[in-house]
């Protein structure tokens, strides 16, 4: 038998008994630590993201006993949880949630701190305004940097310029290119610096709210929406399977159910009869 057993923070320790929340543990296994602006607050990620990532694992997790018990015919009893998902288990594995700032703690004693969109060793690499909207830009190297200055912002100074010839020198004088760029990319709108942007081989994207993300002709191309009937609602779109297999989505077969609608059949399948599901109702226990 493969069991998993899912907490906020595990199975054993002083805190194995505290109730878990996804906005708990982002603060208190480091994630709000480093999310934010420089000069603002803490915050927390757009969505529930330990939550979701806690469930991925625990989805490998499961998958890999079963391999197990396929190869050894003994169970695995998982104990998977939110704070080793989010924090501790990431300050060791440096490909999970933390990244590379686990390892510069680990390997450099180096503290982490918020830098908002930007990164703390590259630089161009955060968020830029345009006149009508935001592009996102990651120049990560001095051939990106180079296209960026003379291709795209008609700047081929920039490129030569001492203080920002390096990746290093860029990172050491941030504020002032940052600034040189934020003033360039301010007199245009954000379409006009999409097509300068676009085939050029630097890593750009303009930040999309959700209609523009469903819009994205990729999203199009990908068919990430699928339509389906619900009895009550009528047709309404869902998100489809984000894998596809041999080339082919699975097919969302029903629409989410609405509160108790399967109850009775559950029921029957764990054995009650008819009269039994009944008395359940009437005394409201189901």
């Amino acid at each position: 038998m493969a069991q998993e057993a899912l907490k906020g923070y595990g199975q054993t320790g002083p805190y194995r008994k505290a109730p878990g929340y996804d906005v708990i543990v982002e603060a208190e296994a480091g994630l709000m630590h480093i999310t934010g602006e420089s000069d603002r607050p803490p915050s927390k990620v757009g969505v529930a993201a330990t939550d979701i990532a806690t469930g991925l694992y625990a989805h490998g997790a499961i998958m890999a006993a079963l391999l197990s018990r396929q190869q050894t015919g003994k169970g695995v009893w998982i104990d998977c949880n939110l704070f080793e998902t989010q924090g501790l288990d990431h300050f060791v594995t440096a490909d999970r949630r933390l990244a590379n700032i686990a390892s510069n703690y680990l390997i450099a004693g180096q503290e982490a701190s918020r830098h908002g969109t930007a990164h703390p060793s590259i630089a161009p690499y955060q968020v830029f305004p345009c006149k009508d909207g935001f592009l996102m830009i990651g120049a990560g190297n001095n051939k990106q940097f180079k296209l960026l200055a003379e291709k795209i912002l008609d700047d081929p100074a920039l490129a030569t310029d001492p203080r920002f010839v390096t990746n290093e020198a860029r990172v050491a004088n941030r504020v002032e290119l940052v600034k040189i760029i934020s003033d360039a990319l301010l007199k245009e709108e954000r379409e006009h610096w999409i097509e300068r942007f676009t085939g050029l081989g630097v890593p750009f994207g303009p930040i999309n709210n959700i209609k523009e993300t469903f819009d994205h002709p990729q999203a199009i191309a990908r068919q990430v929406t699928v339509e389906v009937e619900h009895p009550r609602a009528g047709k309404i779109k869902l998100l489809a399977p984000a894998v596809s297999y041999n080339g082919k989505k699975m097919a969302v077969r029903m629409p989410p159910p609405w509160l108790s609608e399967h109850t009775t059949e559950v029921m029957k399948e764990l054995g009650y009869s008819p009269e039994a599901i009944n008395s359940l109702r009437e005394r409201s226990i189901i």
